[in-house]
């Protein structure tokens, strides 16, 4: 080979890794039915562009995924996006030096990115208090109310007419059972539904400080005499058999979809396993309420997690990621994800596409989440943003498991986690505090 040939070959040597795929790691908490989606999305995201390449990476549960990625994080090799659970959202905006805000990833890629066109109630939650969005929403829930309609209608009920109210609930719950439903009502995720949401939908503070947007030193208050109603009338419709605790989490979700569960609450992401795997026609609601309290029902708080971008990257996987998220939030991508899983359309863009398409009145109960969220919200139904909020939530599963089990009375239990659930809430403000 000539001197010329050799210099070419050198150039192509040189030139031929610029035009390799860009690979971004996507480290996420998503399984079965669920995990095919974002397989799905990251196989369409690529198979429409060569130059960058996302990889979807399952890690195990919500907690354990945030485990991973502090663990790669401390170890130089962390993920260029996580999904975090909407109980993380705090824990990663105190993460100085371990994020990126979206915001930032969008604007250095050159994309266009507004926040304004996402529903507030959810992208208000993502939004640091100087207004610059943190993370980018990705698979938005609320609560919502599921229940079984030939379940209803054996009991003599009528099956388009489900509760709309707690003493409704009870009622109908009295009724399956004495139709044979040995489980009328369960629920999944007891501090989300029961007092997360509860709060928010009556309009009244879970924690102080506006549940935490507005400081480190919000202190929870959920053991008020409403508060205390609420779960003493769970407690009374639990020792009549009548409401039926299922376990921490999800647990409950597999006890609706088998038919063993009339009716729960629970996510509104629940919507696709259940149109896929309920061998029974079922009906969503919104959540109930107590129609004596002033200003509810009010608007539901989100759940699900949003998409954190890793520091400590170079410049041009960060414009891999910015490609990404530019792609999911298309209104095309999003309205598509929300008629598939049950999640919210984070855009209004993709819920006008997904209204105009017929699918609501073809499928009835499935615009209830966005209409529960879409509402204006107040300072107490915001949302709640607190430190060290996985360990509150496993603080009231297991003081409540005290009151479903009757070994514990209701106010001794509500005011017991506040107290515990303050200890961890001051933990992280000392441990915060810049």
């Amino acid at each position: 080979m000539n001197f010329k040939a050799l210099i070419a070959a050198g150039i192509v040597a040189i030139a031929t890794p610029a035009y390799a795929q860009v690979e971004i790691q996507w480290w996420h908490a998503m399984g079965g039915a669920l995990g095919e989606w974002v397989n799905g999305l990251a196989k369409d995201f690529n198979d429409q562009q060569k130059d960058y390449k996302v990889v979807p990476v399952f890690k195990g549960s919500y907690d354990e995924a945030m485990t991973a990625a502090v663990a790669a994080f401390r170890a130089g090799n962390a993920p260029h996006v996580l999904q975090v659970f909407e109980v993380g959202t705090a824990t990663m905006m105190a993460s100085k030096g371990a994020i990126v805000p979206v915001t930032k990833v969008m604007s250095d890629a050159g994309l266009k990115f507004d926040s304004k066109a996402y529903v507030p109630a959810v992208s208000g939650y993502y939004t640091a208090p100087n207004g610059q969005m943190l993370s980018l929403p990705f698979n938005s829930s609320t609560t919502v109310f599921h229940y079984n309609k030939d379940a209803f209608k054996a009991a003599g009920m009528d099956p388009e007419k489900p509760p709309t109210t707690w003493p409704e609930v009870a009622l109908a719950a009295a009724k399956l059972k004495a139709s044979g439903h040995k489980c009328p009502l369960t629920t999944s995720w007891v501090s989300w539904t029961q007092l997360e949401s509860f709060s928010a939908w009556h309009n009244v503070e879970f924690a102080t400080k506006r549940n935490g947007f507005n400081g480190l030193d919000a202190r929870l208050v959920f053991n008020t005499p409403l508060h205390v109603r609420h779960i003493e009338n769970l407690a009374n419709l639990s020792r009549q058999g009548l409401f039926i605790y299922k376990g921490r989490a999800g647990a409950a979700d597999a006890t609706f979809v088998s038919g063993e569960c009339a009716m729960y609450t629970g996510s509104s992401a629940a919507y696709g396993n259940i149109k896929r795997n309920a061998k029974f026609s079922a009906g969503i609601s919104s959540l109930p309420y107590y129609p004596d309290v002033p200003g509810s029902p009010q608007n539901t708080v989100i759940g699900g997690a949003s998409l954190w971008v890793m520091a400590g990257k170079k410049p041009v996987e960060y414009k891999g990621v910015g490609a990404f998220f530019d792609y999911l939030s298309r209104a095309d991508v999003q309205a598509k994800s929300h008629q598939t899983t049950g999640y919210l359309p984070i855009t209004l863009s993709a819920f006008e596409m997904t209204d105009k398409s017929g699918f609501y009145a073809k499928n009835p109960g499935s615009d209830v989440a966005v209409n529960q969220m879409i509402r204006k919200t107040t300072d107490k139904s915001r949302g709640i943003r607190l430190g060290n909020f996985v360990q509150i939530r496993a603080i009231i599963d297991e003081e409540l498991e005290g009151v479903w089990s009757g070994k514990q009375g209701v106010k001794e239990a509500l005011d017991t986690a506040v107290r515990r659930g303050n200890e961890q809430l001051e933990r992280f403000e000392k441990a915060n505090r810049s």
